[in-house]
């Protein structure tokens, strides 16, 4: 199975309570940006739904013990451990999952602004995006998502089956992880420049980074936009 790249697009398969993929996101705006290509290369969100994946939600011991160990990769991406009660965190990522695809209606640009504000509001400021009152509220905070437009598409679920697409495709080797990016011209890589092993199981163990180079993100990105020159 092949993964879809349109010319000057980099698709990222990810979860949205991923640490790995909100390190990734986050080297990807600032480095877009300090490349000047925005409006060049445009970012394609597909979702890699850890909780069918794994049969279960992401256990919170889990994402607190990756804060310092993959926060301290990148502080500027901005992590801290749950600030707000234990029974508001997430058990679920699919509605805000289903949110970043039906946002795509508006254009990636708008599925880009709220795929990135919820990986802020999990991960920063400790908001349960497993509820649909928050993902409209943090639609409504991006400035450039209709949240009446959103709220329709979550309504009737229209978008529901673009996650159970992605989530096939998840299961195949096409996809390894989260985050997985694939460009126009074939590139493919998992978790980019990072190298991890963990001590112990997830949730009870905590993670460790034994090599992280962000300069790759450059090169995925000139990459990506060479892909469109060459239309």
């Amino acid at each position: 199975m092949t993964v879809a790249v349109a010319p000057g697009t980099i698709v990222v398969f990810s979860d949205l309570w991923c640490s790995f993929a909100h390190l990734a996101v986050h080297r990807l705006h600032t480095t877009r940006a300090r490349l000047a290509l925005e409006g060049v290369v445009a970012f394609d969100h597909h979702a890699f739904p850890l909780e069918l994946l794994n049969g279960h939600s992401s256990p919170r011991p889990g994402t607190d013990s990756e804060v310092s160990a993959i926060g301290r990769l990148d502080p500027e991406a901005g992590w801290k451990l749950w600030q707000a009660p234990d029974w508001s965190y997430p058990t679920t990522t699919l509605p805000a999952l289903e949110a970043v695809q039906a946002a795509k209606e508006q254009g990636l640009a708008a599925s880009e602004a709220l795929d990135l504000a919820l990986r802020k509001a999990f991960w920063v400021d400790s908001r349960c995006i497993s509820l649909r009152s928050v993902l409209l509220d943090v639609a409504a905070e991006t400035s450039i998502v209709d949240v009446d437009q959103l709220a329709a598409a979550l309504d009737d679920g229209r978008a529901r089956k673009l996650v159970m697409a992605d989530f096939a495709i998840s299961q195949t080797d096409t996809v390894q992880c989260s985050p997985h990016l694939f460009l126009a011209d074939g590139t493919n890589q998992a978790n980019p420049g990072v190298e991890v092993h963990y001590t112990g199981d997830y949730g009870t163990g905590f993670p460790i980074a034994t090599a992280d180079d962000p300069s790759v993100y450059e090169t995925l990105l000139l990459r990506a936009a060479g892909s469109l020159q060459a239309v």
